[in-house]
């Protein structure tokens, strides 16, 4: 952060007593948006564990996780989450998820960000396929 290249975030991955991944927000050094340390740390973790989920490790961080990177925690099937600032205390700093919140509990129609399906019946196809797939690996 003191470079000038990321955000104040920051967070770990603990399995059984140990870091099994780290990381640091990247968003402007990296120009991904997803670069969250949440992201990161996640990212590291199935890195080094060699696994897409993390059952049974706990998520440190240093602010409340914003929706992407508690989403994020959810899919990775982390266990807990500790942070250190909270939601409000970031918003005071300038990063109000508020918003993001907000428009979740909106209908569709009613958000900022306008979302519309298209080629219903074609993109069923890939599910289908999936769901009659022999080899596909479950998550």
């Amino acid at each position: 952060m003191r470079s000038g290249k990321g955000g104040p975030f920051a967070a770990v991955i603990v399995r059984d007593g140990r870091i099994v991944g780290e990381g640091v927000n990247t968003v402007t050094a990296t120009k991904d948006p997803t670069a969250h340390g949440e992201v990161n740390a996640i990212r590291s973790a199935c890195h080094a564990l060699g696994a897409f989920t993390l059952a049974g490790c706990t998520l440190y961080t240093s602010c409340e996780p914003c929706p992407m990177c508690l989403a994020a925690a959810y899919w990775a099937r982390i266990e807990a989450i500790f942070y250190g600032s909270s939601a409000a205390d970031a918003a005071r700093a300038g990063f109000d998820d508020a918003f993001l919140y907000e428009e979740f509990r909106k209908e569709q129609a009613a958000r900022a960000l306008p979302v519309s399906q298209l080629l219903r019946d074609e993109a069923w196809a890939s599910l289908e396929a999936w769901i009659d797939s022999p080899n596909k690996i479950e998550y």
